[in-house]
C-alpha cells in the first residue's frame, strides 16, 4: 500500500525491468506498480476479522523482510550496514511498517478500502509541506491550488461516507482519524528518504532490515494489545499475506525505484492519481460501494486536484 513519491530518493540500483528498452522500462513497471498497489487495499480488507490487525501486519512484513533480504542477496547487495544504517532502518521501520500500516488496517475496519486509498492519494501534500520545512524545497502556487481541489474532493467523499456508511458516524470519524494518522506516518517515512544517511545506504538492504525490525515492533505491539499470535488458516488469508508481502512490497519497491531513476520522482508519482481510481472501482465490485452524485463529484475533484498538483511538482 504506499503510495506517492518522496521528495528525493537515494539510488538503489536498477531493477531488471528498468534495464529493458525505454518503452518497456517505463510503461511496464508503471502499470505493474499501479495495478498491484491498487489491489492491495481490498486484500487488506480480507485480512481483518478473525486475526487482530497488528498480527496481520506483523505476518506481512515478516514474510516481506525475509523475501527482501533474499532478493538483496540474489542481487549481490550486502545486508551488513554501518551502525547509523541500522538506526535509520529502525526509524524507517517504525514509521512505515509499524505506525503507518497499523493505522491503515484499522482505518479499513471503519471505511471502505477505496475511500482509504483515496485519502492516501493525498500523500504528496504532507510530503511537500514536510520537505519545505526540512529541506526548504519550494512549493508552487499551482501545487497549492491542486492540493486545495483534491482536499475538497476528499471532503465530499468523506461526507458521503459519513451519511451513508452502514456503521455509526463515530466509527466513520474514527476511520478518518486512523487514515490521517497513517498518512502522516507514511509521509514521515517518505521524508526520511531525503536525508543524507539514506543516500549513503543500499536501499534494498535498508528495506529488508526496516521490514524485519518493523515486524518485530508489530509483534510486540500485538502481544501487548491483542495477546498471543492468532493465525487464520483460510487459503484466502494466507494467499493474501503472500500477495501483500511479495507483490505489494518486494516486487513493487524495486520497480518503483527503477521508474524514479528513468523518469523522475514527480512523474513516477502519477501512480498515486491512478491507484485510488482503480481501488474505488474494485471497492464498487467487491464491497458494494454505492456511488452518489456527491461521491462521484468528490472522486473527480480528488483525481483532478492531484493531477494538477503532481503536474506542478513534476514541472
Amino acid at each position: 500500500m504506499r503510495r506517492a513519491s518522496p521528495p528525493s530518493l537515494p539510488r538503489c540500483g536498477r531493477s531488471a525491468v528498468a534495464q529493458d528498452s525505454p518503452k518497456g522500462g517505463i510503461v511496464l513497471p508503471f502499470l505493474l506498480v499501479t495495478l498491484i498497489w491498487s489491489s492491495t487495499w481490498i486484500v487488506i480488507r480480507d485480512q481483518l476479522g478473525g486475526v487482530p490487525a497488528s498480527w496481520s501486519v506483523c505476518y506481512r512484513f515478516l514474510v516481506a523482510g525475509i523475501a527482501m533480504a533474499a532478493f538483496a542477496r540474489l542481487r549481490g547487495v550486502p545486508l551488513r550496514l554501518p551502525r547509523e544504517g541500522y538506526a535509520f532502518a529502525a526509524l524507517l521501520g517504525l514509521a512505515q511498517f509499524v505506525l503507518n500500516f497499523n493505522f491503515v488496517y484499522r482505518a479499513e475496519q471503519h471505511l471502505t478500502s477505496g475511500v482509504v486509498a483515496t485519502v492516501y492519494a493525498m500523500l504528496l501534500i504532507p510530503n511537500s509541506i514536510l520537505a519545505w520545512i526540512a529541506f526548504r524545497q519550494p512549493v508552487s502556487r499551482a501545487f497549492i491550488a491542486g492540493s486545495v481541489i483534491a482536499v475538497a474532493g476528499i471532503v465530499l467523499l468523506l461526507v458521503r461516507e459519513y451519511r451513508a456508511a452502514p456503521v455509526s458516524p463515530d466509527a466513520v470519524l474514527l476511520g478518518v482519524a486512523f487514515s490521517v494518522a497513517g498518512l502522516l506516518s507514511a509521509s514521515a517515512a517518505n521524508i526520511m528518504q531525503g536525508m543524507q544517511v539514506a543516500r549513503r545506504l543500499p536501499m534494498v538492504a535498508v528495506l529488508a532490515w526496516a521490514m524485519l525490525i518493523g515486524s518485530a515492533g508489530d509483534a510486540l505491539y500485538a502481544l501487548a494489545t491483542a495477546g498471543p499470535p492468532v493465525v487464520d488458516m483460510r487459503p484466502a488469508y494466507l494467499l493474501g499475506i503472500g500477495w501483500l508481502a511479495i507483490a505489494g512490497s518486494v516486487v513493487t519497491f524495486p520497480l518503483y525505484f527503477g521508474l524514479i531513476q528513468r523518469i523522475g520522482a514527480g512523474r513516477a508519482a502519477y501512480t498515486s492519481v491512478l491507484i485510488p481510481v482503480i481501488a474505488m472501482l474494485i471497492s464498487t465490485l467487491a464491497e458494494g460501494y454505492r456511488w452518489t452524485g456527491m461521491a462521484l463529484a468528490g472522486a473527480l475533484l480528488a483525481v483532478a486536484g492531484m493531477a494538477i498538483a503532481l503536474r506542478a511538482k513534476a514541472g
